[in-house]
């Protein structure tokens, strides 16, 4: 909820990972990196108060907060949102669901086998399908809809819109085995992700022709094959309604209906408390507010509560305000008197949402999915893998992630890995690769690519100058020679001489803005986040060009052997330069009111580059234009957003970590690669990867690649993101799935009590008909 995502829309359903970076290294020397703790890590628990169905009633409907209105209902379009795959999980064949800890599992629902059963001279999988699956209209699943769905996604025919063809594309023909019930697919060329293809599984109605693949899945699901199908589409209400499917063979819905609602997410709290949704994501304030609820219920005997609205006004404050409201000073009276009305009736409203709350529990995990740092590779300073090293290890990872997840109660590890993360069987700690923090190794890094405390002042006047600068540039060399016979001395009085500053506007701010971390404070100021910047004038030592390759560590990871890092306190640096220039580097935040998190992780990572010297452009845009006219157009240096965890990071990973190329207009085509470096060599393990049927042989391949992503410094991950999902309390089944995804047919209230009923009177959103609600399917 508090973080930025890369939009579905730009990559596949189930698409993974952080992005490439650059540097071609050789295998030997990076297969083995890793951190300290080498092996795999255990999965945070779903949290859905899990229960048998036979606990779970019968009926009712619940409602299901989703961020907006579904684009699409064709998964394989670009518009492709959150909300689309939410709704379609409930209504269509998923043949390889992901389990606890990540991994693809074979549904029984829909196979009853799938499996390799060729690799000479090609890749053959057979596919046996559950005797009784079957559309909504009774028609068997079969050969054809595999068939249909093959020919829309291969890329041979533009005329489909779709998003991308990845695995569909090395298909070379698709057969009826020995009945109905059996489908040949065989491929061209070997494919490890062969369980990734035909999920969800669309009917041929619905992909055997353009013009059905482009709009006619857009809004509306004639045939479907779940637990429950599609009733009405309500763009006035903004709801979309399924229903419990006669036809499912399966273990039969327990809930008569789910309602998915469109919710924006500072909206949440207020449909919670007003009961128009049972289930909701929520950010961190608001899973603060139900815990408080929780524990204030009944339990205050109508005194006043002790959070929200007029609760941090003091006695002193209080005793003002009366004294305004009282006094001789008519006009200041009636402001106190419009002052204190407006916090009551803030107070009012905010205890009545407290009390709604109350009927709701907070179920939280980790989800498959993590926040990053994006380092643009494409020009500047950043295009040097040296000064990304650099920013890379001037970061303590441990702390930011500490400063998101402590406070929910979750674990803070920070993720070290790029193409898994914790729980999954592929997941290995690569970040030794890179290194760990280290103030000096980074200090040296900037060092050797030129970047140095006394580099940003500017060269001294020419003889063409006037007399008054060359007077002034020799002033300068005699307090240089002087500072040198005397550092104590030239300490203290950069100490008294205030740094330069140019700071607009306050980095805290909700709008857009810009704000230049290392720019704005005077020697001796205190800032948020105890930012100070004085000049230190001192020259760098001489460089020495020697490579210092230590064990674990990539060739370029660490600074020549001899290069000294600059021996000033922290309290003393001053702005890193080079040939009079500063390094300054442009960090983009959203300034959503949902992005506050993104947010204070960036002031912290700006601190912390700020401490080396390393100054930062804090830019808040609008969460509408961040991503589209920001990440995916390359306009920043620094960034924070998530991308999303998968089972099949040889296929999914692949287009975020392809190298760019050229494209005919000079500009560079990088696919998902928003850091806009890559190599050769990381595309060349991920092609081999994804042809590798050895599981494990493949996996090692991906923790070589992983390693290579780290030494290259372009994407660094940070933490995995918090899920806090809003439930109501008697509700079983649902919550926070972590890895894994919904089993909506289980679904349910808790207990024969709640049968037939919700768990609140109020009445679900969604119900009735509305103008433009529409009849679906029957």
């Amino acid at each position: 909820m508090s973080h930025v995502g890369v939009p579905r829309g730009t990559v596949r359903k189930r698409r993974m990972l952080a992005l490439l970076t650059a540097g071609v290294l050789t295998v030997p020397v990076l297969a083995g990196c890793s951190s300290d703790d080498d092996g795999p890590v255990a999965a945070l628990p779903q949290d859905i108060s899990p229960a048998d169905r036979r606990q779970v009633a019968d009926g009712s409907t619940v409602t299901w907060a989703v961020d907006t209105m579904p684009a699409t209902l064709n998964a394989f379009q670009a518009d492709a949102d959150s909300a689309t795959t939410r709704v379609t999980g409930a209504l269509l064949p998923t043949l390889f669901p992901l389990d606890a800890s990540g991994q693809p599992k074979l549904n029984p629902d829909y196979l009853e086998s799938a499996k390799v059963i060729e690799t000479e001279p090609r890749q053959v999988v057979l596919y046996k399908l559950h005797q009784q699956a079957v559309w909504s209209d009774g028609r068997e699943i079969g050969a054809p809809d595999f068939v249909a769905q093959w020919r829309a996604l291969s890329g041979k025919d533009s005329a489909f819109w779709t998003a991308r063809n990845a695995g569909y594309d090395r298909i070379e023909k698709i057969e009826r085995g020995h009945d109905d019930l059996q489908v040949r697919v065989t491929f061209s060329k070997p494919y490890a992700d062969w369980r990734a293809l035909f999920s969800p599984l669309y009917p041929k109605e619905v992909t055997g022709s353009p013009d059905a693949f482009n709009d006619g899945a857009r809004s509306a699901l004639k045939n479907t094959a779940g637990p429950f199908k599609l009733s009405r589409v309500d763009k006035d209400a903004k709801t979309v309604t399924v229903v419990r499917d006669p036809r499912w063979w399966g273990d039969e819905a327990k809930l008569d209906r789910i309602v998915f609602r469109a919710v924006k997410p500072q909206d949440r709290a207020e449909a919670l408390a007003e009961g128009a949704v049972d289930v909701a994501d929520i950010d961190a304030p608001d899973a603060g507010r139900i815990t408080l609820a929780a524990r204030d219920g009944g339990k205050n005997g109508g005194l006043p509560l002790t959070h929200g609205p007029g609760s941090e006004l003091t006695p002193a404050a209080a005793l003002r305000s009366w004294a305004l409201t009282h006094g001789s000073d008519e006009e200041a009276a009636e402001d106190a008197k419009a002052a204190r009305e407006q916090t009551r009736l803030a107070a009012e409203r905010y205890a009545t949402e407290q009390e709604g709350l109350r009927a709701y529990t907070v179920r939280k995990s980790l989800e498959p999915s993590y926040t990053q740092l994006a380092i643009n590779g494409e020009s500047g300073p950043l295009s040097d893998e040296r000064v990304r090293r650099a920013v890379a290890r001037a970061l303590d990872r441990q702390e930011l992630a500490d400063s998101v997840l402590k406070p929910l109660g979750l674990p803070s590890r920070p993720l070290g890995s790029h193409l898994a993360v914790s729980g999954q069987p592929a997941y290995r700690d690569g970040s030794g690769a890179l290194g760990d923090q280290d103030a000096d190794e980074a200090l040296a890094l900037l060092a050797d690519a030129g970047w140095t405390p006394g580099g940003a002042r500017k060269p001294a006047a020419t003889e063409a100058g006037s007399e008054a600068e060359k007077k002034k540039g020799s002033g300068d060399a005699d307090q240089d020679a002087k500072d040198a016979e005397n550092p104590a001395e030239a300490e203290d009085d950069a100490s008294e001489k205030p740094a330069e500053a140019a700071g607009d506007e306050d980095a805290d701010a909700g709008d857009d803005g810009l704000y230049i971390v290392g720019d704005d404070n005077k020697a001796g100021d205190d800032k948020p986040g105890g930012l100070k910047v004085v000049d230190d004038e001192d020259a760098h030592p001489a460089l020495v060009s020697a490579q210092d390759r230590r064990p674990g560590g990539a060739p370029g990871a660490y600074a020549p052997a001899g290069t000294a890092a600059p021996a000033a306190p922290a309290s003393v640096r001053g702005p890193l330069g080079k040939d009079g220039k500063p390094l300054t580097l442009r960090f983009v935040l959203p300034s959503g009111p949902g992005s506050q998190t993104l947010r204070s992780v960036g002031e912290r990572i700006a601190s912390m580059l700020d401490s080396l010297g390393i100054r930062t452009e804090i830019s808040k845009v609008s969460d509408e234009s961040y991503f589209k006219d920001h990440i995916a157009s390359g306009e920043y240096d620094l960034a924070l957003y998530s991308w999303p965890a998968t089972a099949y990071p040889a296929t999914d990973g692949r287009p975020i970590y392809a190298k760019p190329v050229p494209a005919s207009d000079g500009s560079l085509l990088v696919e998902q690669n928003y850091t806009r470096v890559g190599t050769d060599h990381i595309d060349q393990l991920f092609d081999q990867a994804a042809a590798e049927l050895d599981e494990g042989a493949a996996r090692d391949l991906m923790r070589q690649a992983d390693a290579r992503i780290w030494a290259a410094a372009g994407s660094i991950p940070l933490y995995q993101r918090p899920q806090l999902v809003a439930v109501d309390k008697k509700l079983v089944n649902v919550g926070a799935f972590g890895l894994a995804g919904p089993r909506y047919q289980d679904i349910g209230f808790r207990g024969s009590g709640a049968a037939g009923a919700p768990a609140r009177p109020a009445k679900p959103a969604g119900e009735g008909a509305g103008d433009q609600e529409r009849e679906i399917a029957r």
